[in-house]
């Protein structure tokens, strides 16, 4: 009888065979598979899909770390800038101050009357029913400021006695008015230091911070009793 039993048990083999060293001796061809065009379709398309995503994700990732080091780099600049701005308008308000000083003294000294002329019309009412007024000035310019204020009482109709009296302490353009139930005063260097005064302090309490300034103090003060 020719042939092999159908049950007859199979000799069992190898795929890979190794030597006594190690060595591959045998192994089967590599197995290759074959994609159908439309797996090939939806492998490319799932690859495109996937880089895709990941080049946006680099890219999202990217611009907010950009963003982080922009927002950083702007917190850090932002106290350089407040003191360099602060800077600015201490320098620009003690040049204004300056050039204003300038001008008031130039004013003083061509109009000194125009002071006293101005506070005197200012209080016509407060003054009014005051039997009399007394000035002090500057000795040098007596006779001048009671003049201008006799010819300023005219104007107002203030039929009240002026008497002036010297003080040798005040500067040009200084004066005091006392009509017994108040007095007024103005003194051009008092008043440039209450203003550089209350321009220090507001610009001390500013700060950093660019809040508005503090209204500046009158130049012309007032007391009543």
């Amino acid at each position: 009888m020719s042939g092999s039993s159908p049950t007859e048990p199979r000799k069992f083999t190898f795929d890979t065979v190794f030597d006594g060293s190690g060595a591959i001796t045998a192994q089967p061809a590599p197995y290759k598979r074959v994609f159908t065009a439309d797996e090939v379709e939806r492998i490319k398309n799932q690859a495109r899909a996937e880089g895709l995503a990941a080049g946006q994700a680099t890219a999202q990732a990217q611009t907010a770390q950009a963003l982080a080091q922009i927002a950083e780099a702007a917190r850090a600049a932002l106290p350089t800038l407040a003191a360099a701005a602060h800077e600015h308008r201490v320098g620009s308000a003690g040049l204004a101050l300056a050039a204003a000083r300038k001008i008031a003294d130039a004013a003083c000294e061509r109009f000194p009357d125009a002071p006293i002329q101005e506070a005197l019309a200012a209080l016509a009412r407060e003054v009014e029913a005051a039997p009399r007024l007394i000035v002090f000035a500057p000795a040098d310019r007596l006779d001048e400021v009671q003049a201008a204020l006799e010819e300023t009482a005219a104007n107002i109709g203030y039929a009240g006695q002026i008497i002036a009296r010297a003080d040798a302490a005040m500067p040009r353009a200084a004066f005091i008015l006392d009509w017994g139930d108040g007095r007024a005063a103005f003194d051009p260097n008092a008043a440039a230091a209450r203003v550089a005064e209350a321009l220090e302090a507001a610009l001390a309490a500013e700060g950093l911070h660019g809040e508005a300034l503090a209204p500046l103090p009158p130049a012309l003060s007032t007391d009543h009793g």
